[in-house]
């Protein structure tokens, strides 16, 4: 955003004022970062990561993600795609003999990264009887003897944690390695996000924080995470975890083509499904993208458990809003709203995702 020092600086105290009412020292919080043309204009964190101890969140404090992990297992996908391991074309088929083949011969990889696939979700298949952790693999023993879609695949947009699931499944079977080691090699350490992870019950999560859920009745904040959601687990969807200062790094490698070529990030962050023409609405890969007018804005957002995230980007002005909170009781995207309505008042900064996928 082309403004004056001056006017950076006031604005940056108007938002910093209106995080601190919205975030207070003693409660679960946040932890925000805003990177203009480059250069991280501001980085803040509000309130605590564990409320049994006390400690305060910091910009390396680590947050489940939530489904902004989606765009980095899209990216591995298109990864893959450029090295000739797969297509876009390829059929569910290619890859799970076992599913249905009503089902599996009907989706395409790509209707998988574009939510526009029909895939019944997994939660309905899922025995969860004997289960305390729900893993990719556990989404596909689900929905193999599914044989009925939602819709024609291509014909609709439906947002499916279903779909990401099974694409972690697919890297896993082109490239030879877990989902966690093929993203700790192809994008985490290119990248330089040293503490950045796939949870898992066996991995240490670098400096965590817990993920908390108001309780109304009790009037209280209890624990909302992998021990209390079995769905919380499962990978390719929503199972990384990351700081702030981590996410930047994501952040400039996207912007620089340190780890991927121009043509899959401008692939991946341009309208590959729309959702509403008129409106110049759509996902592309791993983002949701609003092209109504220039520059086109890029975003996301993450909910899982305690846990809410929000990234918003304008790639062309190498601008990002980056918020990850341990509470779910604050609507992130409204704060974001806010944020932009201070920074840049007199643009319509993005649609909100609920408005998009309702």
């Amino acid at each position: 955003m082309v403004l004056s020092a001056a006017l950076k600086c006031q604005n940056i105290k108007r938002v910093d004022s209106l995080l601190n009412t919205i975030y207070t020292n003693d409660k679960p919080g946040a932890s925000v970062a805003i990177v203009d043309n480059g250069k991280i204009l501001f980085e803040k964190n509000y309130g605590i990561s564990n409320i049994e101890t006390g400690e305060k969140i910091s910009s390396s404090t680590n947050f489940n993600i939530c489904s902004l992990t989606k765009q980095f297992t899209a990216l591995s996908i298109l990864q893959l795609a450029e090295k000739n391991k797969l297509s876009l074309t390829d059929k569910l088929s290619h890859f799970f003999p076992e599913i249905s083949k009503n089902i599996a011969d009907a989706i395409t990889v790509k209707e998988l990264l574009t939510h526009s696939s029909g895939i019944p979700d997994h939660y309905d298949y899922t025995d969860t009887k004997n289960m305390r952790h729900a893993h990719d693999s556990d989404v596909l023993n689900a929905i193999k003897n599914a044989d009925t879609l939602y819709f024609k695949p291509g014909s609709k947009f439906q947002y499916s944690n279903t779909a990401f699931c099974l694409l972690a499944l697919i890297i896993e079977k082109t490239s030879g390695l877990s989902y966690s080691d093929y993203l700790d090699k192809n994008i985490f350490q290119p990248a330089g996000m040293k503490h950045t992870t796939v949870w898992n019950e066996h991995t240490k999560i670098f400096t965590p924080a817990t993920g908390y859920s108001w309780d109304s009745t009790l009037n209280k904040f209890i624990q909302s995470g992998a021990d209390e959601h079995i769905f919380f687990s499962t990978e390719g969807d929503g199972g990384i975890y990351t700081s702030v200062d981590d996410y930047i790094k994501w952040f400039e490698a996207l912007q620089n083509n340190k780890i991927f070529s121009k043509q899959i990030i401008d692939e991946a962050r341009s309208i590959e499904f729309t959702i509403d023409a008129n409106k110049k609405l759509g996902y592309g890969y791993g983002w949701f993208i609003d092209e109504s007018n220039t520059p086109k804005k890029v975003y996301h957002s993450g909910s899982n458990g305690g846990f809410r995230t929000f990234s918003f980007t304008i790639p062309k002005e190498n601008f990002l809003i980056v918020i990850f909170s341990n509470r779910d009781d604050i609507d992130i995207e409204e704060v974001v709203l806010k944020m932009m309505q201070i920074l840049e008042p007199n643009d319509k900064p993005f649609t909100k995702i609920e408005v998009l996928t309702s």
